[in-house]
């Protein structure tokens, strides 16, 4: 999308010009999934599919929003207005809490705008759609209000957003490489302490490839915040003879002594993904570092196996695509990412087989699901910004 044609669309949503166009990518995550909440490693990048907004300043107090992709009316809402929205316009709870709580804040956001937004990032793809509208909110109220936050404290409200206004229990992953992205780089973000540093994407003669499932996921369902309640009911019994604060904090020898103090298998198994899932991550920012690309592969097919049979969070469909994509002599490692239950997966694939690679997968999954999966070629970029 050319920044024209958003100007365009806005000016036949308003009836007006206007001021400034924003991008905010989505991600991806190389691996640690399920980590962040847990006080873990993660090695997140934000990538060329995202979600643009148009913004335009109002003289008075009403805030108008209009997404190009929900079929609906303009949502126009009172600039002081924090009541959560239901049903058809529940979308616009991820940039209504944004506002709410930076506004609670900071008093120089004194008049209302009109916003106007639209994704080319596939909705429930589990690509973080939500935290993409989110950090664009916050850039956006950042640029045109003047406001003196960072960015990592507009992540930290995008949790907020998510974890009290639309009521997920979702750690900080999504945000943080959202508005925190760097051209073709990766960031390992230690969740614990909000340490990172990025770290080149050197894949050499392989690309990334991500497989959408083409199946939506809600992530503000009961599973997730099931997942997340296991883990701290296992966390809370290993406090009981560790000084720790996070599931993050501990190896898998350490987990392996003390696994006793559980006792009961579903939180054993969520608590043994959270624990070894950090320490995969650790070693497979390594191994990339140390160019030994056939060791970051097999931990990332670690990692799928351990969010199946541990965590269970992958269903039929990523299975699927993770299984195939193993089958293909092309490829150094798949798995699912994001929360599950549908959304994505993605493979590191040889680039001169990648064509090749979407043929065959394309064609087990539409034989085994019944319909087709879609791919995409992961370009890595910068964060949220001003275009």
């Amino acid at each position: 999308m050319n920044k024209e044609e958003l100007l365009t669309a806005y000016q036949d949503t308003f009836g007006e010009k206007g001021k400034d166009v924003f991008f905010s990518p989505g991600r991806i995550n190389v691996i640690g999934e399920h980590t962040d909440y847990n006080g873990g490693h993660v090695f997140p990048a934000a990538i060329s599919l995202g979600v643009y907004g148009v913004y335009g300043p109002r003289t008075d107090k009403k805030v108008r929003l209009f997404s190009g992709n929900v079929d609906g009316e303009i949502v126009e809402f009172d600039l002081d207005d924090a009541t959560v929205e239901q049903g058809d316009r529940f979308w616009t709870n991820y940039l209504k809490g944004m506002l709410t709580y930076l506004k609670e804040k900071y008093n120089q956001i004194d008049h209302g705008f009109n916003l106007y937004i639209k994704a080319n990032l596939p909705s429930g793809s589990g690509l973080s759609s939500s935290a993409a509208i989110e950090m664009l909110m916050g850039i956006i109220l950042k640029d045109e209000f003047n406001l003196d936050v960072t960015r990592p404290e507009l992540a930290r409200m995008g949790q907020r957003t998510e974890n009290e206004f639309v009521g997920l229990n979702s750690g900080i992953m999504d945000q943080f490489a959202c508005i925190m992205g760097k051209k073709d780089s990766a960031i390992f973000l230690d969740c614990n302490t909000m340490e990172y540093e990025y770290k080149p994407l050197k894949l050499g003669d392989y690309e990334i490839i991500i497989m959408s499932t083409n199946k939506e996921h809600t992530l503000a369902d009961s599973a997730y915040n099931d997942r997340v309640a296991e883990c701290g009911a296992a966390l809370k019994k290993l406090q009981t003879k560790l000084d720790i604060k996070a599931l993050g904090e501990i190896d898998e020898d350490t987990f392996d002594e003390y696994s006793y103090l559980i006792n009961d298998e579903t939180e054993l198994k969520r608590a043994r993904h959270a624990v070894f899932e950090n320490q995969r991550t650790i070693r497979a920012t390594q191994a990339m570092e140390d160019h030994d690309l056939a060791k970051l592969g097999r931990l990332i097919n670690a990692s799928h196996v351990s969010l199946h049979y541990d965590y269970e969070v992958t269903g039929k469909e990523l299975d699927t695509l993770a299984e195939s994509s193993w089958a293909q002599p092309s490829v150094l490692g798949a798995r699912m990412i994001g929360g599950g239950f549908g959304g994505s997966a993605i493979a590191i694939v040889k680039k001169s087989e990648a064509e090749n690679f979407k043929k065959n997968v394309g064609q087990i999954y539409r034989d085994k699901i019944g319909y087709d999966a879609s791919f995409y070629d992961a370009e890595i970029v910068d964060g949220t910004k001003r275009i």
